[in-house]
């Protein structure tokens, strides 16, 4: 491991993390409260039938892009105090088709990565089989990242 490595590395007690599980379980019930983890939700707004999920990601794009604003702006720090750094992003054609076959598996599936586990955690017990294809999925990206055109 070098130097950089070592000082990024931070050693942290377990319970350190209980405040990202508290979100993430905030984050899961607004999700099943908004309905979004509702495989019908999801198929109206693909059959464009209702305007709910395009609001609610409508709602999430602006809040991120103030946020991102924000942070720039005010120089905001992360909670233990290391400078945020939000690299510029550049266009590759591979974004177009990662986005079909995600939009492809969220039409098929009814599930997202986020709502997934909200899906789980309200006993949508089948949502399994989607959580599994997706890791699975994941890691066969990993594998052949480098070998994929650029």
């Amino acid at each position: 491991m070098t130097e950089k490595n070592q000082n990024i590395e931070k050693k942290t007690p377990l319970w350190h993390n209980l405040k990202y599980m508290i979100v993430g379980i905030i984050f899961g019930i607004a999700f099943v409260k908004a309905e979004i983890i509702s495989w019908f939700r999801i198929q109206e707004m693909f059959r464009l039938d209702s305007f709910h999920m395009y609001g609610v990601i409508g709602t999430g794009v602006v809040i991120g892009m103030l946020s991102i604003q924000i942070i720039k702006r005010f120089n905001i720090r992360s909670i233990s105090g290391e400078e945020i750094v939000i690299p510029n992003k550049t266009f590759n054609k591979g974004q177009i088709y990662g986005g079909l076959i995600f939009g492809l598996g969220w039409a098929i599936t009814g599930a997202c990565p986020g709502p997934l586990f909200a899906q789980i955690g309200s006993g949508y017990s089948v949502i399994i089989i989607t959580f599994l294809s997706a890791t699975i999925g994941v890691w066969v990206y990993g594998y052949f990242r480098e070998k994929l055109p650029h």
